[in-house]
């Protein structure tokens, strides 16, 4: 572009000077004006075309919103106004000082000078030429009666008394007859045309101002040398002629001339003054358009040139933000462009290296993260961080497995915004938060909450997090752990100690007591009366009768408080159901089964039977006499467990023992120990099942179990919604 650039200036340079030059010289301007007007408009429609050309492929830039577009176009424009300003008022100015001055040129003084002067030297060589006509009639009156021999000798005497240049004589035919000179003469002379001889026989003088070969501008007269008739006898018949020549004296002949030449040029120049003002006005005009393309020309290379440096800045700004820092682009000038792009290439050498040390750092914290992660996720116990603003930080797997709530909408809620999405972990966030407001530093609490109709025990430690240079709190981190089949276990263990205890203290004195009652009825007897016999046989049933209820709850206590093995193997919790369900064939039971597959599970048979049992009769006795009262007992394959439901349409379990409804004595029974619930909670314990208790709407209650199955690659999962399939039988 730059090459083209200057080629296209200088090309256009030498045009206009020659088209200039053509114009002041009229031998050039009629020679070859035509052809260089012709290449400068050539040159001209050029400089159009590619001025159009680059201005729409600028125009193109602008509309793509191409980087740098928008400055080379708001340069080409102030480089283009800046050439039309001063140009067109120098065009103006110009062109009037042109008109101006081209009408100086033909003033009518100068007009009138010339005339003047032309006239002068014409009178001056006019009457050269009379006087020298004068002279020849002198002679030719000398030479009138002479004999052509005798003219021949006279005719140089008369010519040094003439004091002319040249004198010869010539007859009717142009036949020399006589001729001399001086020293500057031709030694030939020149003989006069036909047609001037004609004219002198005829009695007419001859003169002219000529230009001679040999003597420049000269005077010639030729006049007629007549015969004298009073002696005809004496000459040789006809008119001769008289010839002179005299040469203008040069420095006349040389101001006659540039006068003369003047005065054409004049006159010629004066006859094309309106042809003057059209070429060197055009001339001009082809001389501004071609300044104002080559300025716009130059102004979209310039503005290109300067563009560019920042398309590439913009290029490397764009690979930096899509963070490639490799770019560095090379420094071409020592301006303030070339710093900018000195300091560009420094500063993405500067963050290549940040971002090393930062992927480094990165990577070791990857590291530690992961191997805290994995140290996180190894623990049964779930971890969970706080920000200042209580919202959730991080995680363990455990915790989501302990709390039962997704992490990911956690994530998104304060603490105290847990209860609108996630009810059940209601005394959790309110109790951590408490926990955190009443005590500033570490703490530990036992917290609840709510799962599958019933609660979990949670042992949770909080405490603050604070960085070491900072004073005021940075967040919180929470441990906890599900303590609830702890605490079974410790309350079982405790329960089953006791009941060792009374059952050992309390039935080693029933038998004595049943026996020393039955012994004073029986030695007493026969020594009251009727009435006294009749209040200690009263008595006495009294006694055995309470002894034996006695026994009885000590039996219960020693089959609560033993633990003997289980006796593992693959039972069909349908089969098993039907056998019970034959000893309650009067009872109101639905069977109801959804699902397909198989209910094998492993059980210890006897057990799983004493659960039925237990669920089957408390569901019985919820019911009572009622005649609209109803079981329901049902069965269904979920994706690892078979489920077992015991439902009854009674009263329902007391709100005040629901919570703790699987723990002993836990009962509103006038009749009962409280252990049927405890006794099968601690069966499915044994069994790696679960069980939940929980009331119906409107009323009733229902104890639901889920049980392992005994093959879980062989077990498929049933949708939700399933339709559902089993049939219904009722005792």
């Amino acid at each position: 572009m730059r090459n083209m650039l200057i080629l296209i200036g200088s090309l256009a340079a030498i045009l206009l000077f020659l088209l200039a030059t053509a114009s002041g010289n009229s031998t050039v301007f009629g020679a070859y004006y035509d052809w260089l007007l012709g290449l400068n408009l050539l040159m001209a429609a050029g400089l159009v075309a590619l001025v159009i050309t680059r201005l729409l492929k600028l125009r193109q830039q602008v509309k793509a919103r191409q980087f740098g577009s928008r400055l080379a176009w708001r340069l080409t424009l102030m480089f283009a106004l800046v050439a039309v300003l001063p140009g067109a008022l120098v065009y103006t100015l110009s062109v009037q000082f042109l008109t101006k001055s081209i009408e100086t040129w033909f003033d009518v003084r100068v007009d009138n000078a010339l005339d003047s002067g032309l006239n002068l030297g014409a009178q001056a060589l006019d009457s050269s030429l009379d006087d020298l006509m004068q002279k020849a009639r002198v002679m030719a009156g000398e030479l009138a009666g002479e004999f052509n021999a005798e003219a021949r000798s006279h005719l140089g005497r008369l010519r040094e008394t003439a004091n002319v240049q040249e004198a010869s004589l010539f007859d009717g035919r142009g036949m020399v007859i006589a001729h001399d000179g001086n020293e500057m003469a031709n030694p030939v002379p020149l003989v006069p045309e036909r047609k001037v001889l004609k004219q002198v026989t005829a009695q007419i003088p001859y003169r002219v101002l000529e230009v001679m070969p040999s003597y420049g501008l000269s005077l010639r007269v030729v006049v007629p040398v007549n015969q004298d008739y009073q002696d005809y006898t004496r000459f040789d018949g006809g008119t001769r002629a008289l010839q002179l020549i005299q040469p203008v004296p040069k420095q006349l002949a040389d101001d006659f001339e540039k006068v003369e030449d003047m005065r054409s040029q004049y006159k010629a120049l004066s006859l094309q003054r309106g042809g003057l003002k059209i070429i060197y006005g055009l001339t001009l005009t082809l001389a501004l358009l071609m300044a104002l393309l080559a300025a716009v020309v130059l102004g979209l290379y310039l503005s290109e040139k300067l563009a560019a440096p920042l398309t590439v800045l913009a290029a490397g700004t764009r690979a930096v933000a899509q963070g490639d820092y490799s770019q560095v682009q090379p420094v071409v000038s020592q301006d303030e462009l070339g710093t900018l792009t000195h300091s560009f290439n420094r500063m993405t050498r500067q963050l290549s290296d940040a971002r090393q040390q930062l992927e480094v750092r990165q990577q070791e914290t990857a590291a530690a993260k992961a191997y805290l992660e994995t140290v996180l996720g190894s623990l049964t116990a779930g971890v969970l961080t706080f920000d200042a603003n209580w919202r959730l930080r991080a995680a363990n797997l455990s915790a989501t497995q302990i709390l039962h709530a997704d992490i990911k909408r956690l994530d998104v809620l304060k603490l105290d915004e847990w209860l609108e999405d996630f009810p059940h972990l209601a005394g959790f966030a309110g109790g951590v938060r408490d926990a955190f407001v009443s005590t500033p530093d570490d703490w530990q609490r036992q917290l609840e909450i709510a799962f599958d109709g019933g609660t979990r025990q949670l042992l949770v430690h909080g405490a603050r997090l604070r960085l070491s240079d900072e004073e005021n709190s940075t967040g919180a981190v929470v441990v906890f752990d599900d303590v609830t089949d702890l605490l079974r276990v410790q309350r079982d263990a405790a329960w089953g100690e006791v009941a060792k205890r009374l059952a050992h203290e309390i039935r080693n004195p029933l038998t004595p007591i049943q026996l020393a009652a039955e012994r004073l009825e029986h030695k007493l007897a026969d020594k009251l009366d009727d009435t006294d016999r009749e209040v200690l046989a009263r008595s006495t049933s009294t006694i055995v009768a309470q002894v034996g209820a006695l026994k009885r709850m000590v039996d219960e206590f020693r089959e609560y408080a033993r633990q003997p093995s289980a006796q593992f193997e693959l039972v069909d919790v349908g089969r098993l159901l039907d056998e019970v369900l034959v000893l309650y064939e009067n009872a109101p039971i639905e069977r109801e089964h959804k699902g397909e597959g198989s209910l094998e599970v492993m059980a210890d048979r006897t057990r799983l039977r004493q659960v039925a049992h237990n669920l089957l009769k408390n569901a019985q006795e919820a019911i009572g006499e009622d005649m609209f009262g109803r079981i329901r007992l049902r069965t269904e394959i979920r994706e690892k467990a078979v489920r077992l439901s015991v439902e009854d349409n009674g009263p329902g379990f007391d709100e005040a023992i629901l919570q703790r409804v699987f723990e002993p004595y836990a009962t509103t029974k006038q009749k009962g120990t409280g252990l049927g619930l405890a006794v099968v909670k601690k069966i499915i314990d044994e069994h790696h099942g679960q069980i939940v208790a929980y009331n119906l709407d409107p009323h009733g209650a229902c104890v639901r179990i889920d049980l392992p199955l005994a093959n879980l690659a062989a077990a498929k999962a049933s949708p939700a919604g399933e339709t559902e399939q089993g049939e219904k039988s009722s005792g």
